[in-house]
C-alpha cells in the first residue's frame, strides 16, 4: 500500500544520513545559542505537534550543553550535616531547553519541542513557539487557546514538562 510524504520523513529520521547530520551539527555548534530558522529541520514531527506554515508560528532552534545537572556544594552557613548535596535535576533537556527559549523570546509561547540531534557536548532541539496577539492565532479556533494562556513552560504544562513531572 503506498504511504504518504510524512511516513517517508518519519522513517528517514529514523536512519538519518550520518554526515549530513554532522555537517549540520558543526554548523549549529559554531552559531549562537538560539536561533530562529525559517522552516522546522522535522517537518512531519512539528505538524505532529501542532506547527502550521502561517504567521504567528516561530520556530527556533536550541543548543543545551550536555551532563549532569548535580548541585554545587554550598560555601558556608550550614551545619556540616546539611553541606553535602546527591541529588541531581530532575528535568530533562527538553524541558530546559524550553524554558530557556521562553525566557528568551518573552513575547512568544512555548507550543512543543523536538529532538533534532546530539553530538559528544550538546543536545540540539527545535521549540515550536507561537506569538499569542497575531489576529491569525486568535482568530484560528484550533489555536487561540494559546492566546489565553500564560507561560504554560513555567508552570508546567508543557508535554514535555508533564512527562518529567510524571504526569504521562
Amino acid at each position: 500500500m503506498a504511504q504518504g510524504f510524512y511516513h517517508y520523513l518519519k522513517e528517514a529520521w529514523k536512519k538519518p544520513d550520518v554526515e549530513t547530520l554532522r555537517k549540520r551539527m558543526t554548523e549549529w555548534r559554531h552559531s549562537g545559542v538560539f536561533t530562529k530558522v525559517d522552516k522546522p529541520l522535522r517537518l512531519d514531527r512539528a505538524r505532529a505537534l501542532g506547527y502550521k506554515d502561517k504567521t504567528g508560528f516561530v520556530v527556533v532552534r536550541v543548543r543545551i550543553k550536555r551532563g549532569g545537572h548535580k548541585r554545587p556544594r554550598p560555601n558556608a552557613g550550614r551545619r556540616s550535616v546539611r553541606m553535602h548535596t546527591n541529588k541531581n535535576l530532575k528535568m530533562n533537556y527538553k524541558w530546559i531547553a524550553e524554558q530557556r527559549v521562553a525566557r528568551k523570546y518573552t513575547n512568544l509561547e512555548v507550543l512543543n519541542s523536538y529532538w533534532i540531534g546530539k553530538d559528544g557536548i550538546n543536545y540540539f532541539y527545535e521549540v515550536i513557539m507561537v506569538d499569542p496577539q497575531v489576529p491569525e492565532i486568535k482568530n484560528d479556533k484550533s489555536m487561540s487557546w494559546i492566546s489565553n494562556s500564560k507561560k504554560r513552560v513555567m508552570r508546567g504544562l508543557t508535554s514535555s514538562a508533564k512527562k518529567s513531572r510524571g504526569m504521562r
